[in-house]
């Protein structure tokens, strides 16, 4: 026993939260009957204008209606939001509320927006107020949000798990987010058959995303290495952690399996939902334990894009897409981290490629097999494959090292030097 005038210095204490989950064929049709039992009237439908197009967004407010409760749709989200798109969906959420609820029907983009809307129109605010340190003011949200029920529409984010919200700071060219327990939604609905008409390079694009989470979080810092916190110092993001791994482990299995079917054969139900619970489950991973380098880059990678237009995306300004901008690095961050925890990073590459050869240098197996999954699917080759060269890499790395609370969560603390090898290295990865 410790003595009782001893402080610990060695955190002993980890946290895990997820939201009730309602996954499959289908599900989405119950919508109603769901938000229902929050006793709201009237709530607001976020969606972005390609997925109002598809239908979902109003079959949910028909399947509303007959529980009596009346809804709008909003489908200004924009696709990779940002400071301005999140400020303007609030506004137009103030304006035409007071809501009693929320339902994002989309990507990420449309359920972190929600997100946002949620929050600064229950509680006081600008959405700087709420933003991560170093950039924002990073306040608590003082009380409860309204019901907030996430229809995931790709395979990416995990977002309908997570307690988080990502954008584009505009005037600072860099990717930033919210993180509260707060945010995550009141229930998670999660339905395959949303997912089918996704094309294969949005499939490949997200599903990068939720191999990065996985791989990230089963490999990032372990709990009990970080310092005590006290009570009201703990974070949504406290390492890998024993609840956490688990779920990491069963979607890289689940990737391993679907991965790849998913992408090249886009109306094979099975290979979608078990993409969709990967997604799901990474998010319940990674929502706890925390990302760490790629996702770091991945911001100034996607913040300063120049003139890439990826294919299967909307066409009208350039960008990156998440799931792309998180991968471009990941061969060579992990390269970087795996002697911190060697053990993870071969686990890692087993479970999501069971049958890879053997390569000599233990170091090279896991981004050996992401190199290959990435050449498979269409990623594109490195940061030099969506418009970066060798001299773009000094006006990254500054938009990397804002990103302290994910770096935190790397084992191996990455200096300015490492972020500008890591990503010098990744101009091109094969």
């Amino acid at each position: 026993m410790s003595h009782p005038d001893v402080e610990l210095t060695e955190e002993t204490i980890f946290t895990w939260g997820a939201p009730p989950l309602k996954f499959g064929a289908g599900a989405s049709d119950e919508v109603g009957f769901e938000m229902a039992g929050y006793g709201v009237k009237r709530v607001l439908i976020v969606t972005d204008p390609g997925i109002h197009a598809l239908g979902a967004p109003q079959r949910i407010a028909d399947n509303l209606r007959r529980y009596d409760i009346e809804s709008e749709i909003f489908d200004g989200v924009h696709v990779e939001p940002t400071d301005d798109s999140m400020n303007k969906a609030t506004e137009y959420a103030r304006v035409q509320g007071p809501w009693d609820g929320f339902v994002a029907v989309g990507g990420g983009s449309a359920i972190d927006t929600a997100k946002a809307i949620n929050l600064l129109t229950s509680h006081p605010g600008e959405l700087m107020d709420y933003i991560n340190k170093p950039i924002g003011k990073a306040k608590t949200p003082q009380g409860q949000l309204k019901p907030l029920i996430a229809i995931p529409t790709t395979a990416g984010t995990g977002s309908e798990s997570t307690a988080m919200c990502v954008l584009d700071i505009l005037s600072m060219k860099v990717k930033t987010g919210i993180s509260h327990w707060r945010l995550r939604p009141t229930l998670a609905v999660i339905d395959p058959l949303l997912t089918m008409s996704l094309p294969p390079e949005v499939t490949a694009a997200s599903g990068m995303d939720i191999v990065c989470h996985a791989v990230e979080s089963y490999t990032a810092r372990y709990y009990t290495t970080f310092d005590r916190k006290k009570p009201e110092e703990r974070v949504t993001y406290c390492g890998s952690n024993p609840v956490s791994d688990l779920w990491c482990e069963k979607a890289m299995d689940l990737i391993a399996r679907s991965f790849r079917t998913a992408v090249h054969e886009g109306d094979n139900l099975e290979a979608r939902s078990n993409m969709m619970m990967a997604a799901t489950f990474a998010g319940m991973g990674f929502g706890n334990s925390g990302v760490h380098i790629p996702h770091a880059n991945a911001y100034p990678i996607a913040g300063m894009v120049k003139d890439y237009h990826p294919a299967g995306y909307p066409h009208e300004e350039p960008m990156v897409p998440h799931g792309q901008s998180v991968s471009l690095t990941a061969p060579e961050a992990f390269r970087f981290s795996f002697e911190s925890a060697p053990e993870r990073h071969l686990r890692a590459a087993e479970l999501m490629d069971p049958r890879a050869d053997k390569v000599n240098d233990s170091r090279e197996q896991l981004p050996s097999v992401l190199v290959s999954l990435m050449r498979d699917i269409g990623i594109p080759n490195g940061i030099g494959g969506v418009g970066y060269t060798e001299s773009d890499v000094p006006d990254l790395v500054p938009g990397t090292m804002k990103q302290q609370r994910l770096l935190a969560t790397c084992p191996k603390t990455p200096t300015e030097d490492d972020i500008a090898d890591i990503l010098t290295k990744s101009v091109s990865n094969w």
